[in-house]
């Protein structure tokens, strides 16, 4: 060990103006929008009431058919279900929206925005039953 050095920097500190300024923190927290919404997760919602909506153990109140529409045809008729089946007092839905082609793809993200988004507590793909991949469990926020 006698012959190790003590460790010394390898230059002159940056100066001081080198180093960039921090933004001014924010005097009161910043109000995080709600969690987006996913197929394999339902934030606030309990873990038994998500198995049972992912099993299709929900009985389906409402179905919406989005086969042969175009893409705003099929967003404006999903919002209007939607509103249309929470206004109805309706807990669980089916939207089918085919096994393949854009809308499948489509769908989750509008259900991810306003208005639906504050309309729905969660999503899952539906049972082979009631559509497979092809289709989407919507469960419903009760008005309040």
């Amino acid at each position: 060990m006698r012959d190790v050095a003590p460790f010394e920097a390898a230059g002159p500190p940056p100066p001081a103006e080198a180093t960039a300024p921090r933004p001014p923190r924010p005097s009161r927290p910043v109000a995080t929008p709600p969690a987006a919404l996913a197929a394999d997760a339902a934030p606030g919602l309990d873990r038994r009431s998500a198995l049972r909506l992912r099993r299709g153990q929900r009985a389906v109140e409402a179905r919406l058919d989005l086969h042969g529409m175009t893409q705003d045809e099929a967003h404006r008729a999903l919002d209007a279900f939607v509103a249309r089946a929470q206004d109805g007092d309706l807990r669980c839905v089916l939207v089918i929206t085919g096994k393949s082609g854009v809308l499948r793809a489509a769908v989750p993200r509008w259900l991810n925005e306003a208005p639906s988004r504050g309309r729905l507590l969660a999503f899952s793909p539906a049972q082979p039953r009631d559509g497979g991949a092809g289709a989407l469990y919507l469960l419903l926020r009760r008005r309040r």
